[in-house]
């Protein structure tokens, strides 16, 4: 006999974060449907695909008969939206912060009675992450960075990524944009970005490869220090822009394997990136 309390049986995650989190909750059996995107870990990629970030194919989900649909942001509201209406549940997460990450993660464990193994995935996470603070407490100085998620127009940093990046070590160059939820309101002048002279360029355009020869070749830019440098490098979004486990272990870890390099660090044993750094990294 199914117990009643054990939570939703058919969940289609909307974005990649929940179906990583699932899988490392062991409570992957659930997922009947995943985002396009997703790519942690690579057991998911076997599940149908019946969405991207902001549509998603309705009519393939309804076939999959989900108890929940679990998304994230205010721009999967047409979705939302769309699933709701046809009947289906819905939640949708707005996490922004690592600790909104950390709680996210234990919230939807107790979604699928697992609270026990999601309290202690969030505990390990953290305590990763302490460890990459710690390293980063040793480092002569910390370099100014400026992260770029979006080119055109420019747009700096969510908020859990300029937390990371000033745990690994790094400075942000305009750290008060993090608190804007509206990615719009994250926009930055090329003017402002060439007066905060950033000592390291990290870029992570949502869903495309980054184009750093168009970055370099920017008006005005050859005078930035991170240009100058060569500090100039892509994360690969799926790495550091997801709300989830994969931003706080490998987006972490290489922000501050860069952050390293550019202080001229050696982060200790066990801290290394487990994916490839940017091509143009050179250790």
């Amino acid at each position: 006999m199914t117990n009643p309390f054990n939570g939703p049986q058919r969940i289609v995650c909307l974005t990649a974060e929940t179906a990583e989190t699932l899988y490392l909750l062991g409570e992957d059996e659930r997922i009947v449907g995943i985002s396009g995107f997703t790519s942690r870990p690579k057991a998911a990629l076997q599940k149908p695909k019946v969405s991207t970030f902001t549509s998603a194919k309705i009519e393939q989900i309804l076939d999959l008969r989900p108890d929940l649909a679990i998304g994230f942001s205010k721009l999967q509201a047409q979705i939302a939206h769309d699933l709701i209406k046809a009947g289906v549940a819905v939640l949708i997460f707005n996490q922004q912060s690592i600790e909104d990450v950390l709680e996210t993660i234990v919230t939807l464990s107790r979604l699928v009675a697992a609270e026990s193994r999601g309290l202690a995935l969030a505990g390990q996470l953290r305590g990763d992450l302490a460890l990459i603070a710690e390293s980063a407490s040793r480092f002569p100085r910390r370099p100014r960075v400026y992260f770029e998620e979006w080119m055109d127009p420019l747009i700096s940093g969510i908020r859990w990524v300029e937390e990371l990046i000033e745990l690994a070590g790094g400075e942000p160059v305009f750290p008060r944009l993090r608190f804007e939820r509206n990615a719009k309101s994250r926009a930055v002048t090329s003017d402002a970005v060439i007066a905060a002279n950033p000592e390291v360029i990290l870029a992570s355009w949502c869903g495309r490869k980054v184009d750093k020869h168009k970055i370099r070749e920017r008006e005005g830019w050859s005078a930035v220090a991170a240009i100058q440098a060569g500090h100039v490098y892509e994360i690969v979004s799926s790495y550091i822009l997801q709300p989830g486990p994969a931003s706080l272990t490998e987006g972490a870890r290489q922000l501050h394997r860069i952050l390293a390099k550019v202080v001229n660090c050696e982060p200790p044993e066990g801290l290394e990136p487990s994916e490839a750094l940017d091509p143009d990294f050179i250790p």
